[in-house]
């Protein structure tokens, strides 16, 4: 019988509490995480318990790093895991949340949203620099920046999502309500902007074509993705 065993992450800027809650739900089942892998976690096969979960997120330091899980230690949280600025900690029910009121969970998303931050804006301005100079030239140069535009703009689309993502849950906790609505706006009018661009773009071999598909591609397979999950969990919650 295998020891070890893989969970999906929804993405800790748009699934958080659902992450932790499985989490729980596996260690219940016998099944406890050991450490963060790709797009998810990992899990190890030991004695069923009743743990809790909960993650933050902060830049350490050499000199802040053991004061920083000792703060946690002895407010019964312990340290399961860190990649780069993010620490996975487990308690018992009851344990005091890490955040409990709205100030300091808004400093929890602030905390994640700079790390990704500047990481974001590069990656979009270097994703918009390529496909100006796309539009710009011809010949092999055109076709290395569609090329080189095309993977920047891959990678800086679902990066500069879950920032947005983070800000927002920054902004729910502070109560903004104006900001948390006009990010949920953002979405459906890039797609909207995109298949309006595919309708009135000339040329099948148009960089504003690519750039429109690749934008439809990063808001509708996330999109799909999520209603999925949400689909197979309501029809286990059903089965339970």
């Amino acid at each position: 019988m295998r020891q070890t065993k893989y969970m999906m992450s929804g993405g800790l800027a748009f699934s958080e509490d659902k992450d932790m809650e499985k989490l729980r739900q596996f260690s219940l089942k016998g099944w406890h995480v050991s450490g963060f892998t790709f797009t998810g976690y990992t899990l190890k096969k030991g004695q069923s318990a009743d743990y809790i979960y909960s993650i933050d997120y902060r830049s350490l330091n050499e000199e802040e790093t053991e004061e920083y899980f000792d703060f946690f230690s002895s407010a019964g949280w312990t340290h399961i895991a860190s990649q780069e600025n993010f620490h996975l900690f487990r308690g018992l029910p009851g344990t005091k949340p890490i955040y409990s009121d709205q100030e300091t969970v808004a400093e929890k998303h602030n905390n994640a949203g700079n790390s990704m931050k500047w990481t974001a804006l590069s990656a979009v301005l270097l994703s918009i620099l390529s496909w100006w100079g796309a539009f710009l030239s011809s010949g092999f140069l055109h076709t290395t920046l569609v090329v080189i535009a095309t993977i920047l703009t891959t990678i800086a689309i679902p990066i500069a999502w879950s920032v947005v993502a983070i800000y927002n849950n920054k902004w729910k906790a502070e109560g903004r309500k104006g900001l948390v609505n006009l990010t949920k706006m953002i979405p459906p009018l890039l797609f909207l902007v995109a298949m309006t661009t595919l309708i009135i773009a000339v040329g099948t071999d148009s960089p504003v074509r690519l750039l429109a598909y690749i934008v439809i591609g990063a808001i509708s397979f996330p999109t799909a993705i999520w209603m999925i999950m949400s689909l197979k969990t309501r029809l286990g919650g059903k089965r339970a």
